[in-house]
């Protein structure tokens, strides 16, 4: 059991990682709440899967370690900017790879940069 009290979570050298098996808070329409680490800050956030949730912050972390290791900058919104784009860029090449319906790719986009704009909008607000 992690510092949030659920059950799945487990601790790398830095920081609590959430797993399969998490238990966040749910509010009277299912959405349930959990909390993720994403570049050392810790972001509260909402939606119907938190297992789905804790696997995005995961690879959002991951791409945003890849893309500071490559680069000169310590800025933290830069290195969200550069993340952000290469996964766009990612599921763009996927998209067309998959012959998928360039709608459900553009939805799906939308919706990741509505999440990181909530994560951008909570990070000015904190100053961090």
């Amino acid at each position: 059991m992690c510092a949030n009290g659920w059950n799945g979570c487990w601790r790398n050298s830095t920081r609590w990682n959430c797993e399969a098996g998490l238990a966040g808070e749910k509010d009277g329409d299912g959405t349930s709440y959990v909390t993720v680490n994403i570049y050392d800050q810790v972001y509260h956030l909402s939606g119907q899967d938190p297992e789905h949730i804790c696997r995005l912050a995961e690879r959002v972390d991951a791409k945003m370690r890849a893309v500071a290791a490559q680069g000169r900058t310590v800025d933290s919104l830069r290195v969200a900017v550069l993340a952000a784009l290469n996964l766009a860029d990612e599921l763009s090449l996927t998209v067309e790879a998959a012959g998928a319906d360039a709608g459900q790719g553009y939805a799906r986009t939308a919706s990741l940069r509505g999440l990181l704009d909530e994560v951008l909008e909570a990070e000015r607000k904190t100053g961090s």
